[in-house]
C-alpha cells in the first residue's frame, strides 16, 4: 500500500513521530543517574518519547490503510466563532498576565468567568446579564480557591497569592 502523504491524518502522524524523536534527542542530554526508587530523571522523557513515536507510527499506519474509518461526523458549526475564541483567549492571557499581581485565586476566577462567557457566546447565549456573570465569578472562585489551598497548604507548592498569609 502506498503512503498517502497528502492526507492530513498522515501529516499529523508524521508530526507526532517527529515530536517523539525530538523528545528522545532531548532525553539524551538528561543524566541517567538513578534517583529515588532507582528511576533517574531521564525515565519519564524516554517514556513520553517512546509513546509518541508508537502512537505516531500507528496514526501513519491508520492513514495509509484507509484512514480513520469509524469517525463520527464532525459536530459544531461549520465556521469558527471568533467572538467566542476571543473571550476564551482573553481569559487565558489575562490569567497569565495577572497571576503574579492578583494572585492565583482571583486570576483563575477571572479566567473561568471569561472562558464561560466565550463558551456561552459560542452556544448563542452571549449577553446573559449581570446575574449570570456574578454566578460564573462565584463558581470560578469556588473552584480556584480550594485548588490554591490544596497546593499551598497540603502539597506545600508555592503559588502566587494576593496576600502573604497564604489564604488568598
Amino acid at each position: 500500500m502506498a503512503l498517502a502523504v497528502r492526507s492530513p491524518q498522515t501529516w499529523i502522524g508524521l508530526g507526532t513521530v517527529g515530536l517523539g524523536a525530538a523528545m528522545a534527542l532531548g532525553a539524551l542530554g538528561i543524566t541517567s543517574e538513578a534517583g529515588y526508587a532507582g528511576v533517574g530523571p531521564n525515565f519519564l522523557p524516554w517514556v513520553v518519547a517512546l509513546v509518541l513515536c508508537v502512537l505516531g507510527a500507528w496514526m501513519v499506519w491508520e492513514a495509509s490503510t484507509g484512514g480513520f474509518r469509524a469517525m463520527d461526523e464532525a459536530s459544531g458549526a461549520e465556521r469558527a466563532d471568533w467572538a467566542a475564541f476571543v473571550w476564551v483567549s482573553v481569559g487565558i492571557l489575562a490569567n497569565a498576565a495577572l497571576i503574579t499581581s492578583l494572585g492565583f485565586i482571583l486570576s483563575c476566577t477571572l479566567c473561568f468567568a471569561l472562558a464561560v462567557r466565550g463558551f456561552t457566546t459560542a452556544e448563542g447565549q452571549g449577553g446573559r446579564g449581570l446575574r449570570a456573570t456574578a454566578r460564573d465569578v462565584l463558581v470560578g472562585f469556588l473552584i480556584s480557591a480550594p485548588v490554591y489551598w490544596m497546593f499551598t497548604k497540603l502539597l506545600a507548592i508555592n503559588l502566587p497569592g494576593l496576600t502573604q498569609t497564604g489564604w488568598l
